[in-house]
């Protein structure tokens, strides 16, 4: 990699949900090139954008909003983490392959889900979603991002609707997807 080029994720939060704040992949790709990005590209429908910058991650995030909000007409937050980054997080889940085994074998749909935010959530948000979370489902906060471990369904889980008692805009993918992005970004590195 050339000088202090960088390779970014961006997780853009409520894209293409429930047919609300739509977004055409090629479209958010060239209007993100228009703004200086480069080797662009995007996976599946949800906001993720993967890309080289040399700017740091305050400035490109900021570039980003205020390009979606001036082409698109959608005021968003985008969270972004380093290639680097995401693989931490994918290799470092502190749930052990039994307690996800146990989860996955009574959960519909995925069980395991990470919960990305711009940054570190107060001891406040901390505390709040402590004190609403049910002894179902099981998290870990590590830094910015939030480890979640669902026994029966995202959907209904009291953890997901309260993930904003954190204080802060928060995105969340499954494992899966936080597993491709890390691969497209070894590849986009290579």
């Amino acid at each position: 990699m050339a000088g202090n080029n960088q390779i970014y994720v961006a997780l853009l939060r409520g894209i293409n949900v429930g047919g609300k704040n739509k977004i055409k992949m090629t479209e958010l790709r060239s209007s993100l090139e228009n703004i200086g990005l480069r080797r662009v590209k995007t996976y599946i429908q949800s906001g993720n954008v993967l890309f080289e910058s040399s700017d740091a991650e305050a400035t490109v995030r900021q570039r980003i909003e205020q390009e979606i909000a001036a082409v698109f007409g959608i005021t968003l937050t985008v969270v972004i983490r380093t290639a680097e980054e995401m693989e931490k997080i994918v290799r470092h889940c502190p749930f052990s392959s039994e307690l996800i085994a146990e989860a996955a074998a009574t959960c519909v749909g995925e069980s395991l889900y990470v919960a990305l935010l711009p940054e570190p959530p107060l001891p406040s948000g901390i505390e709040k979603l402590a004190a609403a979370n049910n002894e179902d489902d099981t998290y870990e906060i590590v830094g910015r991002d939030v480890y979640l471990l669902f026994r029966h369904s995202v959907r209904d889980a009291k953890l997901s609707v309260n993930l904003q008692k954190l204080g802060k805009p928060v995105t969340v993918r499954n494992w899966n997807t936080m597993s491709k992005l890390v691969e497209m970004a070894k590849e986009l590195r290579e």
